[in-house]
Parts: C-alpha cells; sequence; structure tokens
C-alpha cells in the first residue's frame, strides 16, 4: 500500500515538472517580429552550412588554407567575442570584491551574457578546428603539452564557464524554486567569483600571447610582446561598452520586467561605466603609444597600413574616449551609447587586425571569410540573443527574485 502511494507521489512530481518544462519552452510573445523574421532563416541556413562543414570540412565551405588556418571564425566569435563578454568578471569584481552595491542590478544580466558569450564561443571554436574531437586531450591527458598556451587558455575557458553557470544558478534555483539549492549555490557566490576574475585576467591576456608565437607573420604595427597586456586592458572597455550597449536594448526591450528602482539607476549607472571607459581608452591609447614609441615604428606610418593604424587610434580609440568623457562630463547619455557602439566596433576591428587583416600582411593573395563562414557567425550571435531572450523572460535576471528568496535573506 505504501509503496503504491509512493509511486503515485512520484508518478505525480514527474508529471508536474514535465508540464513545467513543457510550458516554459514554449514562446512568450508574438512570432512575427522583426528580428524573428531576420534571425531564422539565418540561424537555419547556419545550420545546414555546420552539418557541410563537419560532414565535408572545412574546406567545403571557409576560405581557410594551411598558411591561414585561422579565420574569421577564431578572429571574431572567440577572440573578439571573449573581449566583448570581459564586462562579467569586471562588474563581479566591482560588485563583491569593490562592493560598489550600486551596479548589483546588473550583476545577474552581465555574468549570463558572460557565460552565453563563452559557451556559444566556445562551441564556435569546434567549427574552426580540423580535428574537433581532439579538444578534450587537454582534459583527458591524451598528447598535450603543458607549457602550451592553448593548453592553459582551454582550462581557462572550461573552469570560467563553470564558475560563471555557479554564480549565475541561484536565479536558475529561484527559477525552479529550489530553496535548499538555491541556499547552497549562494554561498558558493563569492568563491566562484574570486575563482571566475583570478582565470578572466588570465585567459584574457592567454588569448593575447597566443600571438605572440606568430612574430613574423603579424603586421609589426600591431605586434609586440605587449599583446597579452592589450588585450587585458581592452577587455574591461569592451565588456563594459558591451554593458552600455546591451543594457540599453534591455532597459527598452525588457521594460516590464525592471523595477521602478532599477529603472531610476539606469542612468546612473551608465554614467558610472562610462566614467570608467573613458580611464581604461586612455590607458590603452598610452600604452599603444608607448609600444609604437618603442617599437620605432615611424617608419611605416606613410603607408597603406599606417593610414589604417592611425585609423584605428584616432577613429576607435581617442574618439569614443573624448565621447565619453564628455557624456560623463554632461550626463548625456545618447552619447555615452554612442562611444559605447564606436568603441565596440574599434574592438573588432583592432582584433580582426591581428588575427585577420594584418596577419601574413606580406602575402599577395588575402584571407577573405567565405560567404558561409559569415552566415555561420551572424547563426552564433542570433542563436545566443534567442537563448539569452528566452533565459529573460522566464528567470529572475532583471526582475525582482520571488519573496520567499528575500524572506531567507532577511
Amino acid at each position: 500500500m505504501m509503496s503504491n502511494i509512493y509511486s503515485v507521489k512520484v508518478d505525480h512530481g514527474v508529471t508536474t515538472t514535465w508540464k513545467f518544462f513543457l510550458s516554459e519552452i514554449k514562446p512568450k510573445g508574438k512570432l512575427l517580429t522583426p528580428f524573428n523574421i531576420i534571425s531564422i532563416p539565418i540561424i537555419l541556413l547556419g545550420l545546414g552550412i555546420i552539418v557541410i562543414r563537419f560532414w565535408k570540412g572545412l574546406g567545403s565551405v571557409t576560405n581557410l588554407t594551411q598558411e591561414v588556418p585561422w579565420g574569421l571564425w577564431i578572429g571574431f566569435d572567440v577572440v573578439t567575442g571573449v573581449a566583448f563578454a570581459g564586462g562579467a568578471y569586471v562588474i563581479c569584481f566591482m560588485v563583491y570584491i569593490l562592493n560598489m552595491q550600486k551596479y548589483h542590478s546588473i550583476v545577474r544580466i552581465t555574468v549570463l551574457n558572460g557565460f552565453l558569450a563563452y559557451v556559444f564561443y566556445a562551441g564556435a571554436l569546434l567549427l574552426d578546428l580540423g580535428r574537433p574531437w581532439n579538444v578534450i586531450n587537454p582534459i583527458i591527458g591524451n598528447n598535450f603539452g603543458t607549457s602550451s598556451v592553448l593548453f592553459l587558455v582551454a582550462w581557462h575557458f572550461l573552469l570560467y564557464m563553470i564558475a560563471q553557470l555557479i554564480e549565475f544558478s541561484p536565479a536558475i534555483a529561484e527559477w525552479l524554486g529550489a530553496r535548499r539549492a538555491h541556499k547552497i549555490l549562494s554561498g558558493m557566490t563569492i568563491a566562484a567569483v574570486i575563482f571566475g576574475i583570478t582565470l578572466s585576467i588570465l585567459h584574457q591576456s592567454g588569448l593575447g600571447a597566443l600571438f605572440l608565437m606568430a612574430k613574423e607573420k603579424i603586421h609589426p604595427l600591431w605586434y609586440s610582446e605587449f599583446i597579452p597586456l592589450l588585450f587585458l586592458v581592452s577587455s574591461i572597455f569592451a565588456g563594459l561598452s558591451m554593458i552600455i550597449f546591451e543594457g540599453s536594448i534591455s532597459h527598452k526591450v525588457f521594460f516590464s520586467q525592471i523595477s521602478e528602482k532599477n529603472h531610476l539607476a539606469h542612468k546612473s549607472i551608465m554614467h558610472g561605466l562610462s566614467k570608467i571607459c573613458t580611464g581604461t581608452l586612455f590607458a590603452y591609447f598610452f600604452l599603444q603609444l608607448l609600444v609604437f614609441i618603442h617599437g620605432k615604428h615611424w617608419n611605416m606610418i606613410n603607408s597603406p597600413y599606417g593610414y589604417w593604424f592611425l585609423f584605428e587610434m584616432t577613429g576607435f580609440v581617442l574618439m569614443p574616449m573624448f565621447l565619453y568623457f564628455i557624456g560623463y562630463r554632461k550626463n548625456n547619455i545618447l552619447m555615452i551609447r554612442i562611444a559605447a557602439i564606436i568603441t565596440m566596433l574599434g574592438v573588432i576591428l583592432n582584433r580582426l587586425n591581428v588575427t585577420v587583416i594584418g596577419f601574413r600582411w606580406y602575402d599577395h593573395i588575402r584571407y577573405v571569410p567565405s560567404w558561409m563562414e559569415i552566415v555561420v557567425t551572424l547563426a552564433v550571435i542570433f542563436t545566443e540573443i534567442w537563448v539569452f531572450r528566452w533565459v529573460i523572460n522566464r528567470m529572475p535576471v532583471l526582475r525582482e527574485s520571488p519573496i520567499w528568496v528575500k524572506k531567507i535573506n532577511n
């Protein structure tokens, strides 16, 4: 008799859980939105191209060669994407270490953005590997070199994704109503934050260290022994600019989920982030100037690549720095948002200059990404946005936590 009752309870629990997940999978809101109409065909086409890539190999869909094995999928999806995810470790450091509670309301959405960026860009990395099954070698200990920078980057990626998942897990527990799990996971947050910040600093610079081995292949105006430091510094203003850009959009799209208190704090947060971006952009420009003088590259300025370098430095470092500064001084949110967009474009330009445009710059036949590489890149970005939107609409990321969480905290 007792076993029958127990069986009924278990079956009822499984049924309820199954119904809950089915209800959550269903789309919320309008399906025929401009974004959906544009993104769905690109995602489906991208999936088809990915199937062909794994079926027939890299050469069937990309313009990569033995001489240029890294292209758009590495230069943009991974190297640039990881820079934009840098906002997570910066905001967590500000809130949990420096106790700047002003920014606490954006911690969850920033961590979510960083976590999804790493998951999707790590997935995109598999597309660019000739033998993707070997990606597990650093983990299982099969023919890897512990002194390799790639070995460190691989472990940094894996451990940092786990750390970010732990940081975000209280929101998942609140969504599921798992009170006991929420208490345990909340207690792990600080340790995960400290571990995650350490890992993020290491792998942001570690990505730059990968290119130290390509001294003869990267144009001297973009190569230096300080690439790791430049990558680290640029990840700060890249990540914060992404927060300003993404936060401005989320503030309008998910307006109904944001409390009145956080609505009022939005402009103040943007204002504070612009101040940090001004300082880090200045530090980055100063470092670039020192590297340029130290490298004695004056003779390269009066050349096409020299003009391109000046265009990057003036148009995408100095200009957004001044726009951020003016926006901060005059509390002009529109100018701050414009500066964020220009800064993001500048980060994309710089990372592509290092990985694609300035790579093997002396070759007569240059690498140009195929249309299929571009479609897959767009498909990855759109899919990430779909998942991001799905999570925001269901979990307490922007909206207030359930009442039972507040009772526990009190």
